[in-house]
């Protein structure tokens, strides 16, 4: 589908130089003087590189559809995440490149959303929060409370994240995956 690229906005998948591309940050610039022009931050889903690249507003893009499947995380084997279809017990491998950051997140209880594009799986959208167990937390050191009380705690996934002093290790976290940070204590 052909839009406007002043019509670009974060998380899309457009083609840009021929290859499927993730929208990560779109700016939209009207200087005072001259025309408006959208100032993009894409990321190839082939190869996880990131380039910026400036359209003029009016310019034609084409934005591709991606179509999503709901699937569980089997396990991770250094190079591929492996996904599954809970219906069609069908398995899928997306190389951790892609994935990045969020691939540390991953435990094998997980669903997640997996991307296609052209039956090829591109990337991979998980809940907005999930929840972990600390395997390893510091103990608390009385006066470090210098602006915020916090220490390093050690996910059952090998993720480490800063989190208040009273978490303890055994409890379970509540991770926002969107800026991968403690968001809260889980009941679990």
């Amino acid at each position: 589908m052909i839009i406007k690229a002043g019509n670009i906005k974060k998380g899309s998948y457009v083609l840009f130089k021929g290859s499927p591309h993730l929208v990560t940050k779109a700016d939209f610039i009207s200087p005072g003087k001259g025309s408006a022009f959208m100032r993009a931050k894409l990321r190839s889903v082939k190869n996880g590189n990131t380039q910026e690249f400036t359209y003029k507003s009016v310019e034609p893009v084409e934005e591709i559809e991606v179509q999503t499947q709901k699937m569980q995380f089997l396990y991770n084997d250094g190079e591929s995440a492996v996904f599954m279809n809970g219906q069609t017990y069908d398995q899928v491998e997306i190389p951790l490149a892609l994935i990045g950051q969020k691939a540390q997140l991953l435990n094998p209880e997980i669903q997640v959303h997996v991307l296609f594009y052209e039956d090829v799986a591109i990337d991979v959208s998980l809940p907005p929060k999930i929840t972990l167990k600390v395997v390893e937390a510091e103990e608390a050191v009385a006066g470090n409370t210098m602006g915020t009380a916090r220490k390093i705690v050690t996910t059952e996934t090998g993720f480490q994240v800063s989190a208040p002093i009273f978490v303890k290790e055994g409890e379970f976290i509540i991770i926002d995956t969107e800026s991968m940070s403690y968001d809260s204590r889980s009941n679990k």
